[in-house]
């Protein structure tokens, strides 16, 4: 059987010396440098995975450029939102909105809603013409080159990186770091083509494995705390779309309070995502910990080794260190996009179930394309 999904983690370290070039040059485009002085805030929006290259980083664009930053999904910006929240001041906040095809119903609706209400709407998209960047101030281009289809792995990469080099330009116009310490984080991102190259076969091998014990399981919970949550978002959204079983995903800290009450804990494919840089990197130890403790298989993605770590009976899946610690999202989602697809082939599941049956609805994407756009011009009572 062929396995589109892996091949696609497999291609990444390519992918990611072929898009630095490009998006580095499109990003120092993107934006003006009296526009850069003028964001006081910065909304990231998106859909499915773009909402989760959001997450991934939040905390970097406030580290980078200082700016409050938030995450928002694209319904609640586009229906929830109150209109003097974009557009408090001229072209402000500053919206990106991200989706590689464009086409979302609902992220075009929000982009609308945002700029009628004078907000700057830069939309991070491989397709300009689509809905999303026909209601955008500003196009930034983040094209994936085509392969295999798949749930998205190549696209994934590609959207984190143009956020990635885009805090960083930000940053660096509005002097928050010099020119060289700007330099040495683009080149920090690019370095870690090599490093995913050099550990994929060993990542490769061992989500494998874990796919072959894990079949069986009935649920799968994905834990990860800051930077690193991004990484347990993205790897609960590919065990549903690749796999087709229940999975959940929560805060590192909130685990302790719900997701570990649940039952059958032999039963349950817990992945713990640990960067050993991450500032609640000792909650994530006690997580590991405890999983131990109740006999909950489980994997762990981190930078660092297993004696790091107190849980003998866990599987450790390196994924590559960074200088700083902010680059640590553009490849540590690599380990759940294998285990996902390695668990699809195991199952013999068709990816989004081939849109048949239950799932015909959404064929072609109709299920989010083709949602009626409302333009709430009105303030909620």
């Amino acid at each position: 059987m062929r396995n589109p999904m892996c091949e696609q983690a497999w291609s990444l370290p390519e992918l990611l010396r072929t898009l630095h070039p490009v998006l580095e040059r499109d990003t120092r485009l993107a934006l003006r440098t009296e526009e850069i002085f003028s964001i006081q805030r910065i909304v990231l929006t998106g859909c499915g995975d773009s909402y989760a290259a959001g997450l991934a980083t939040k905390h970097i664009f406030e580290l980078l450029t200082g700016i409050p930053t938030e995450v928002v999904t694209a319904l609640d910006l586009a229906r929830y939102y109150h209109p003097a929240q974009v557009g408090f001041a001229p072209h402000n906040p500053l919206v990106i909105a991200v989706s590689s095809s464009g086409t979302v119903a609902r992220l075009a609706e929000a982009a609308q809603f945002a700029r009628e209400h004078g907000a700057f709407v830069l939309a991070v998209t491989a397709n300009p013409d689509a809905p999303l960047g026909r209601n955008a101030s500003r196009i930034l281009p983040a094209k994936t080159p085509p392969f295999a289809s798949a749930p998205g792995v190549r696209s994934y990469l590609t959207s984190v990186l143009a956020l990635l080099l885009l805090a960083v330009r930000i940053g660096e116009v509005r002097g928050k770091y010099p020119m060289d310490r700007a330099g040495e984080l683009r080149q920090d991102f690019l370095r870690q083509a090599d490093g995913l190259e050099k550990l994929l076969p060993e990542m490769d091998r061992e989500t494998a494995e874990l796919a072959k014990q894990w079949s069986g399981f009935g649920c799968f919970d994905f834990v990860g705390g800051g930077f690193d949550y991004a990484a347990a978002f993205y790897g609960h959204a590919k065990i549903l779309e690749a796999a087709g079983r229940p999975a959940m995903r929560i805060n590192t800290e909130e685990w302790l309070h719900l997701n570990f009450f649940a039952r059958d804990v032999e039963r349950i494919g817990t992945v713990i995502t640990a960067n050993t840089t991450n500032p609640a990197v000792s909650r994530s130890k006690e997580v590991v910990r405890y999983a131990g403790v109740m006999g909950r298989p489980t994997m762990v993605v981190t930078d660092g080794a297993a004696g790091d770590f107190e849980n003998q009976s866990a599987v450790y899946v390196r994924v590559p260190a960074t200088k700083s610690q902010i680059g640590m999202p553009l490849t540590q989602f690599v380990p759940m996009a294998l285990l996902a697809g390695y668990l699809a082939e195991e199952l013999g599941e068709t990816y989004g179930r081939n849109c048949e049956g239950p799932w015909s609805f959404a064929q072609n994407g109709a299920g989010v394309r083709e949602s009626e756009i409302i333009i709430r011009r009105d303030v909620l009572k």
